[in-house]
């Protein structure tokens, strides 16, 4: 019966899947691969067999040719399935091995308060699997969840441990690892002032000027100077899209142009506001975004239209 060495032979239909699923998640129509990596006749029907307790010990499958298959429950199975992939849970991420106090145990630690939220628990499994720090990818995963609970879940505390990870990270010469940073440091800045905390506030946004220093051809320097202050003096706010998307009523288009206004008007910030738009100004429309983007009390935010 299943699972054994032999690698299992691709389905022709590309509707189905070959998937790792606990015994529990089998669904009727399923087929187990076999040793030789074959696909067994199809499961008909699916009972849980308890043990003398009551505790669920075995799920016991009845397949299409008569033949009985049991499974111990909680343990994982290979199968050809049509199903969907089984919503990730919290219990998933438990069973992943971390150290303690690593980055990895803090993402999992954070995420035990929300264990029925995929968009903590997804990015979270991913990033619990290995964090690695050095990969663009995985900054911009980690931002984001920062962002999330800042944004949707109105969760600062979480977020602050999530943006530690990132605000003490040095720039390394590479900017499209550095964006991420960048964006943390901005967001961290605001947070910071936003709480009293002038001086953590004044630290984030200097940390986020480093990168300007790290120049040293003076001709540069003077371009990339008037370049930056041009973004600063005449920030792109992205009006015409969010204006366009709320007359159509394309809360869906909207938001992600309201995102990068967000992220436009913290890094403004945390350079001290510009000609046209001073702190003060910045930090009441950063209120106004973060309010717009937030969901409504009440309402799952992976329920919210994205």
């Amino acid at each position: 019966m299943p699972q054994h060495s032999s690698p299992a032979r691709q389905p022709d239909d590309p509707a189905v899947r070959i998937r790792n699923v606990r015994a529990e998640q089998v669904h009727e129509g399923d087929q187990f691969i076999t040793r030789h990596g074959t696909p067994s006749a199809e499961v008909k029907k699916l009972r849980v067999i308890p043990d003398s307790f009551g505790t669920p010990a075995l799920v016991e499958a009845t397949l299409a040719s008569g033949q009985k298959a049991t499974i111990a429950y909680g343990s994982s199975i290979r199968v050809h399935t049509r199903a969907p992939a089984p919503a990730l849970s919290y219990d998933d991420l438990q069973s992943l091995p971390v150290e303690p106090e690593s980055p990895e145990a803090v993402l999992l630690s954070i995420a035990e308060a929300y264990p029925d939220d995929p968009r903590v628990l997804e990015p979270t499994a991913r990033l619990a699997r290995g964090l690695n720090l050095k990969a663009g990818a995985h900054l911009e995963d980690v931002y984001n969840l920062a962002h999330l609970f800042v944004v949707d879940l109105d969760d600062r505390a979480s977020a602050w441990r999530v943006l530690d990870l990132l605000t003490e990270l040095p720039f390394d010469g590479n900017f499209g690892r550095w964006k991420w940073v960048e964006a943390a440091l901005a967001l961290a800045a605001f947070m910071a002032y936003d709480g009293g905390d002038i001086d953590a506030a004044d630290r984030f946004s200097a940390a986020l000027r480093s990168a300007e220093q790290e120049e040293t051809d003076p001709l540069q320097i003077k371009l990339t100077a008037e370049f930056r202050q041009r973004q600063l003096d005449e920030p792109n706010l992205f009006d015409r899209e969010i204006h366009r998307a709320v007359a159509s009523r394309d809360a869906a288009a909207e938001r992600p142009w309201r995102v990068q206004r967000l992220g436009t008007l913290l890094y403004l910030l945390a350079h001290g506001g510009s000609r046209s738009l001073d702190a003060t100004e910045l930090r009441r429309r950063i209120q106004h975004e973060l309010a717009a983007l937030r969901p409504a009390r009440g309402d799952a935010p992976w329920q919210q239209s994205s």
